[in-house]
């Protein structure tokens, strides 16, 4: 049965420029500078050139605001004119012309800042090893069994696929009959290809190629290879006294086969992507600079170019926008005007992100000012969104955009903003702690240990507690596994 009835709700819908603003405030600063290029070359009316005449500036938006102040009457329809007359804007709006802007190369004077973005190149991960397959004499067959092999590498260089599925692949994708045995052959090849331990299907073929492979042999590079190959399990987990044991080797030459399996690669892949890929640079979005005790923040807009309007748009909507004009021009002046409007919406938009994120790092900056001034992470105070969100009077979703994904460059490094951020517990003596602070402590604590006798977790818990960090077993092991610390067994050295 269909009923009717009459409701009240409340509903916030944010308008097309708040939503603008929120999605540049999220974004990095290298993403900015790539939305920015998107949004010039798809708004003719926006330019990156920056206004020499600040006057000419506020004269142009007073243009605007008149001519939007102006009633709509001058979009009436006139009376026909001949062609000869009608002014149109064809040249202008026709869509395979290239605009002026497109065709300038280096519009700068010798003496104006170059911004760049630096950019590395270089040749793939998989081009570097198929590069490796023309020093062997493979037939056609097997090159393409190789190239199979090289195409299902991981990025730390391994082979997770299993030998069956490689033959069903060539099968389907090559039509290529080839049984295990064959590709299992190829795949010896490749594993001799650089780097040493590449293709290796475990941890424990990769370390054991990288041996096998080794010029420079020894009694440490023969035994560690026999540990590696008998006793890796007992090797894993650090179970020293069972492969002495079984061995029949003293302490010293247990010492001297794990030095050897140390300077091993785990990863071999990894090397070739950080050395031939594009590097991702990390360009901080803010800078503190220490100058005698005075912090002073930079918003880094290096590589932002300064925004303007058109000024040919501008003269042009002046020009037609309040005079009576001809049939088939009132398309045309509403183009130029959203075009115009869409322009100034999104200038407007990136000079509010960039208020923001300078009012919140400052905020920020103030808070954490000890931190700042020492580079001492025990002077970090606790500090969640809601307490910077007071700060600059700000939603606290707003402070979340600012702080995600973006870095500041400080006299101690450069930092993830989102780090800053920390609950907060209390020590002994009542006083609030930062969650940061604690794990600093705890990080000096485990590398001062004793290797051969290292520290457990209820160990670590009475340690941190005579140090007056109340913490239980279960939140040490939490932030030890926070930081990629092992447990102790596995910190064991001899």
């Amino acid at each position: 049965m269909l009923n009717q009835k009459l409701q009240q709700r409340l509903i916030q819908k944010l308008s097309p420029q708040q939503v603008l603003v929120m999605r540049l405030l999220q974004e990095p600063l290298l993403s900015l500078e790539q939305r920015i290029k998107q949004e010039i070359e798809e708004n003719p009316a926006l330019e990156e050139t920056a206004l020499e005449d600040e006057e000419q500036e506020l004269e142009d938006e007073a243009t605007l605001d008149s001519i939007d102040s102006e009633e709509d009457e001058f979009f009436e329809p006139e009376p026909s004119a001949s062609p000869e007359d009608e002014f149109t804007f064809e040249d202008y709006m026709d869509e395979d012309e290239i605009p002026s802007y497109r065709l300038v190369a280096n519009n700068r004077s010798p003496d104006e800042e170059t911004r760049e973005i630096p950019i590395v190149s270089g040749i793939s991960f998989q081009d570097f090893l198929i590069a490796q397959i023309g020093m062997h004499k493979f037939t056609d067959k097997q090159y393409i069994i190789a190239t199979t092999i090289i195409g299902n590498l991981d990025e730390s260089g391994y082979l997770r696929r299993e030998i069956p599925a490689l033959s069903d692949d060539l099968a389907f994708n090559q039509n290529l009959e080839a049984t295990p045995d064959e590709i299992l052959e190829v795949l010896g090849v490749v594993q001799t290809f650089d780097p040493p331990g590449i293709a290796a299907r475990n941890l424990q073929e990769c370390l054991l190629i990288q041996l096998e492979n080794k010029t420079d042999r020894s009694y440490a590079t023969d035994l560690a290879a026999i540990i590696i190959k008998y006793y890796f399990e007992e090797f894993s987990k650090k179970h020293y006294d069972k492969i002495i044991q079984k061995g029949n080797i003293t302490d010293e030459e247990l010492k001297d086969a794990i030095e050897e399996i140390q300077r091993l690669n785990p990863k071999p892949g990894v090397a070739i992507s950080e050395s031939s890929r594009d590097s991702q640079y990390i360009i901080p979005d803010f800078l503190i600079t220490n100058i005698d005790n005075h912090l002073e923040l930079t918003l880094n807009s290096r590589n932002t170019p300064e925004l303007t309007l058109n000024r040919e748009y501008i003269n042009m909507l002046h020009e037609y926008g309040g005079a009576r004009h001809k049939p088939g021009e009132k398309a045309a002046i509403t183009f130029i005007r959203q075009k115009l409007e869409a322009a100034r919406g999104f200038i407007e938009a990136v000079k509010q992100r960039q208020e923001t994120l300078y009012t919140t790092m400052n905020a920020i900056m103030e808070y954490q000012r000890e931190y700042f001034l020492s580079g001492d992470d025990t002077k970090l105070r606790p500090m969640i969104l809601k307490d910077i969100a007071t700060v600059v009077n700000l939603d606290i979703s707003t402070i979340s955009r600012v702080a995600n994904s973006k870095y500041v460059q400080t006299p101690f490094g450069t930092l993830l903003l989102k780090s800053f951020f920390s609950e907060s517990m209390l020590n002994t003596d009542g006083e609030e702690i930062s969650t940061r602070e604690i794990k600093k402590i705890l990080t000096d604590t485990i590398e001062a240990e004793d290797k051969t006798k290292p520290l457990t977790d209820d160990e670590l818990m009475d340690l941190l507690k005579s140090k007056g960090y109340n913490i239980a077993r279960r939140t040490i092991a939490k932030y030890r596994k926070q930081l990629n610390i092992p447990v102790a067994r596995l910190r064991k050295e001899l």
